[in-house]
């Protein structure tokens, strides 16, 4: 008898079976479909020696002291502050815009104040900013949108940035500083032996069994548990009943060269020309030595993995029919980026989390179930 049977072996389910297992005591089951932990932060050393992350690049970042000292728990650390430059008019610039951007740009010696007024002089004011369009031409004007965000907006999601909520552009900053750090949290590091060793030792409790390659519906029939932490689609869960919630997805190209280094940044963005959105060289995350280097092609589609969200009205109110039916589910805890259609970080995923075994906590244990109680008693709900 299990007392928690979590679904999903990433960020949420893997904390959550941590602390349910290391802190409260408890017996706890982690099954995924995959035939790996660590959701897609999983990393592994390709046919080369070279170690990569096999869904794109996960660069760890966060301001919350809480966060990262869980965490270090179980990885020491590799300090990175991370950067990118975009194609862009056949040059290689900073990106988030900065001064030294919009200098090489154009050829200017701008200062910080006048890359001010420069902005205000381009910016086309927004008496509302309800699109991802409104977001970025209200700060930079219309040319540098061209330039940096539309098309590749438009190749990520395969719409429009008119067509996009305000949240998608409005996490990318603009500085007018020379600082070309892509991030300014507090703590920026990388998992010193990379992120699925992070993942191992978390699992590593003696409470904890773990299954890989398995469908949780296949095995709740036959597996006792009490109650479920579930991280996958919302959807899913609940059979389709309101419909399919969209999601973008990613083919990844991953390339070895016979070559120290293949690209003068971690990460180059290609927002115009190519077909891909961007091109990471691994070497540089995770310092790793080596004659050889391993790269990485990111091409957005519609097929395939849920990787993103996409951030439309319609799409939300699809989830809040999803959401009620999931508050209304006793015994199941929903968590993570697919269970609550949002796109969160990972430190983000790692906070809701622990707040959510720390509400957990004041639970009462549910009955015993023998299986498919979550799901189908579930289904069974209205809104």
């Amino acid at each position: 008898m299990f007392d928690y049977m979590v679904v999903g072996a990433g960020f949420a389910g893997s904390v959550l079976a941590e602390r349910l297992a290391a802190d409260g005591g408890k017996r706890v089951l982690v099954v995924d479909r995959r035939p790996h932990i660590a959701g897609n932060a999983y990393d592994h050393y390709d046919d080369a020696g070279i170690l990569v992350h096999r869904y794109g690049p996960h660069i760890f970042h966060t301001n919350s002291r809480e966060v990262f000292d869980y965490l270090s728990r179980f990885t020491e650390w590799r300090p990175y502050e991370h950067r990118v430059l975009a194609s862009v008019d056949g040059q290689l610039v900073p990106i988030p815009i900065n001064l030294n951007t919009i200098n090489q740009l154009y050829g200017l010696e701008l200062s910080s104040f006048d890359l001010e007024k420069f902005f205000q002089s381009v910016a086309e004011p927004r008496e509302t900013l309800r699109t991802s369009e409104d977001v970025v031409v209200s700060k930079v004007g219309r040319e540098l949108y061209e330039k940096f965000f539309r098309n590749y907006t438009r190749k990520q999601w395969g719409l429009d940035p008119s067509e996009l909520d305000a949240s998608v552009t409005a996490r990318v900053p603009t500085r007018t500083n020379r600082d070309d750090r892509y991030f300014t949290d507090t703590y920026q590091a990388m998992p010193l032996h990379g992120y699925t060793r992070m993942f191992e030792r978390m699992l590593s409790h003696p409470n904890i069994s773990v299954m890989l390659n398995a469908d949780y519906r296949d095995v709740e029939g036959v597996i006792p548990y009490r109650e479920m932490v579930y991280t996958g689609p919302i959807d899913e869960f609940f059979e389709m009943r309101f419909g399919t919630l969209p999601y973008r997805s990613l083919r990844f190209q991953h390339e070895t060269h016979a070559t120290p280094v293949f690209q003068p940044a971690p990460v180059v963005n290609h927002p115009n020309e190519q077909a891909y959105t961007r091109v990471t060289e691994f070497k540089y995350l995770t310092g790793q030595e080596h004659p050889k280097t391993s790269v990485v092609y990111e091409f957005p589609c519609d097929e395939g993995d849920p990787y993103y969200p996409v951030p439309r009205p319609e799409n939300a109110e699809i989830y809040r029919a999803y959401k009620a039916l999931a508050d209304e589910t006793e015994g199941v805890h929903f968590v993570g980026r697919l269970a609550t259609y949002r796109y969160y970080n990972m430190d983000q995923v790692v906070a809701q989390a622990l707040t959510t075994y720390a509400r957990i906590c004041g639970h009462k244990a549910a009955p015993a179930r023998s299986g498919g109680g979550g799901r189908r008693a579930s289904a069974a709900a209205t809104p």
